[in-house]
């Protein structure tokens, strides 16, 4: 049986890197944000690229709309009916957690909220759940579009 590209990537980064299994729900909200921020921002550059070859600063703007606080927030709000009560309460906890810096030009609330947006995406992609992340990150998405 062959083993897929995403298990082949994984197993060499841990085995590349010497890095050890990880459980997700022991981080805190913030770190998961951290890693969930990076996650996110490779996701979207990704479709964007795809797209084709534009100039770096088209690429940026396109990047940038979807990746600020309220088009997460955006997205969340349609995201959470379809959330497990596992995820919503990573969500909760991301959403909830005092950050150190202050939003910029974003409200608090869609700052708090991408932030639960973000912690959930760092979980998910923790635990090995690509699939599931990439699933909501396309309904969040697609909800973006449909407000257009």
């Amino acid at each position: 049986m062959e083993k897929s590209v995403d298990w082949q990537f994984d197993s060499y980064m841990q085995e590349r890197f010497q890095m050890k299994e990880v459980d997700a729900g022991a981080y805190s909200p913030l770190t998961l944000a951290y890693i969930g921020d990076s996650i996110y921002d490779l996701i979207i550059k990704s479709l964007i690229v795809n797209e084709g070859n534009q100039q770096v600063q088209k690429l940026h703007k396109e990047t940038s709309a979807l990746v600020q606080a309220s088009a997460q927030s955006r997205m969340m709000r349609t995201m959470q009916e379809h959330l497990t009560e596992e995820e919503h309460a990573i969500y909760k906890r991301g959403r909830n957690a005092k950050s150190v810096s202050p939003a910029k030009n974003q409200s608090i609330t869609d700052y708090r909220r991408a932030t639960g947006f973000e912690a959930l995406l760092g979980y998910l992609y923790l635990k090995k759940e690509w699939k599931r992340m990439l699933d909501l990150v396309k309904i969040g998405l697609d909800s973006l579009k449909e407000k257009e």
